[in-house]
């Protein structure tokens, strides 16, 4: 277990400033935060045509609980209708969506299929409603979808069973999935028929009224692979140009087929090397990983290194992009990058570092890109290790410039409506705060649906809690 001291354990301000004061870290936090609509978290923001009501935003997380073909059910529609009276005003996706049946991270993950159209239409539907039920309106409501293929951690049919579509060989990725001969790499012509069905998938979202879609390139999926694909023959792979081909060619396609559609990219923005757990349970690097095939880490991946993603977003300029989500790394082979956490799930390992520096890390990253990119609307993602500092860092990191809007996860499964309480002024309610349990995240692991176990009394009612328990005992 970890040694680091629990944030739940820094019970006034002046601790937390100490703790940060302590580590050397330059986490910027507010002593007092401020509500209403003049409070730097209460400002409004234009992107474009779109009017965005605050600087709170919901992340896309990857849903567990859809039907075999890929429409949601009732969990679903619960979880949609909490971001509704979240009090956020920018939607980033809600949830990550396959543009097609062989691109989904599980076989329970939504699929924007011609048959699922009314049903995924339905989830924003319900969640305008449920926002406006709270709030009164939802004139500067933003909501979008994260459209993706999942790629190299493609498992469409089987929980049990990967079927990946890498891009390329990768040894150190490759054992975990039992990848051993190229019949797993994508190729060219899939990869073009690919970039179709992203256009179709986003004309679809715009007729059922998204206002923007995300052409996700982040933990590990196929847009992201392809930004290391540094070894991979033909047009997609090699070159810098070639490895962004993927994303010019699916915005020139949404452009023409979706005029007037805004559009976005969640980036993981550094990676590492491959991390295992050791055989003292800590992460440690995968010994003999080639840095060359890492996105965003210097030549001895132990370290940020900005200078192709700083390319990639002069890119998603030059290409009339404005919507710019980071978060780093991947939950399959660099999860403490991705998601701060005390807790690994199950499968994890304990946290080589504390994780306040994962925080660090990329509040700095972000800040930095936002300082080059001041025209980029950029959402920070990371936050919820803060706990009950978040609002205090979330303040602090837009009134200075750090960044546009603050994003959360898997904060709102178990408080989704943090940011209300914040921007209304409410005392926090401690007892909903996220305390990173990762059980949101061993329960799909174990084949069980996602949700907030520890803190969610529906989740914590139901019986595949105690089947949870049961199979965390069990290793």
């Amino acid at each position: 277990m970890s040694t680091y001291p629990r944030i739940a354990s820094l019970k006034t301000f002046d601790e937390f400033q100490s703790r940060i004061t302590e580590l050397g870290l330059q986490i910027p936090a507010d002593r007092d935060v401020q509500s209403g609509d003049a409070a730097p978290l209460g400002e409004s923001a234009s992107v474009g045509k779109l009017r965005i009501g605050n600087r709170f935003c919901i992340l896309p997380m990857e849903g567990w609980d859809g039907t075999c073909d890929g429409k949601p059910t009732e969990l679903t529609r619960r979880r949609w209708m909490n971001f509704g009276i979240s009090g956020a005003k920018l939607m980033w996706g809600g949830e990550a969506v396959a543009v097609r049946h062989d691109g989904r991270a599980n076989p329970n993950q939504l699929c924007l299929t011609s048959e699922n159209l009314s049903d995924i239409g339905g989830l924003r539907e319900l969640l305008v409603q449920s926002h406006e039920q709270r709030f009164g309106n939802s004139d500067d409501l933003v909501v979008g979808l994260q459209l993706t293929h999942s790629g190299r951690y493609a498992r469409p049919n089987q929980k049990s069973k990967a079927e990946p579509r890498a891009v390329q060989r990768n040894p150190a990725l490759d054992r975990r999935l039992g990848i051993d001969d190229d019949t797993a790499i994508i190729t060219d012509d899939e990869l073009k028929s690919l970039i179709d069905d992203f256009v179709v998938a986003a004309v679809r979202a715009q007729k059922l009224g998204f206002q923007f879609v995300d052409v996700k390139h982040c933990h590990g999926y196929l847009g992201h692979e392809l930004l290391s694909g540094v070894d991979r023959p033909g047009q997609f792979g090699g070159s810098f140009e070639n490895r962004t081909r993927f994303l010019r060619e699916v915005v020139a396609g949404i452009q023409a087929e979706a005029p007037g559609m805004e559009l976005g990219v969640r980036l993981s923005i550094f990676d590492f090397l491959p991390y295992r757990k050791s055989e003292s349970g800590v992460g440690e690097p995968e010994p003999n990983a080639d840095p060359r095939l890492v996105f965003g880490a210097n030549a001895s991946a132990d370290g940020v290194d900005l200078s192709e993603p700083i390319r990639f977003v002069e890119l998603m300029q030059s290409l009339g992009m404005k919507l710019f989500c980071t978060t780093a790394g991947s939950p399959y082979y660099t999860p403490h990058l991705q998601r701060p956490a005390y807790f690994p799930p199950s499968d994890g390992y304990q946290p080589p570092e504390e994780p306040l520096i994962g925080v660090n890390r990329q509040i700095e990253a972000t800040a930095e890109l936002k300082k080059r990119f001041p025209e980029m609307f950029v959402v920070g993602s990371g936050y919820t290790y803060l706990q009950d500092w978040l609002p205090n860092v979330a303040q602090a990191v837009v009134r200075n410039g750090l960044v546009d809007s603050v994003g959360l996860g898997r904060m709102v499964l178990s408080y989704p409506d943090l940011p209300a309480d914040v921007l209304e002024g409410n005392v926090m309610a401690r007892k909903r705060v996220c305390r990173t349990f990762s059980d949101c995240t061993t329960a799909p692991r174990k084949g069980i649906i996602s949700g907030c176990y520890p803190l969610d009394p529906f989740y914590k009612n139901m019986p595949e809690r105690k089947v949870l328990m049961d199979l965390k005992k069990e290793g």
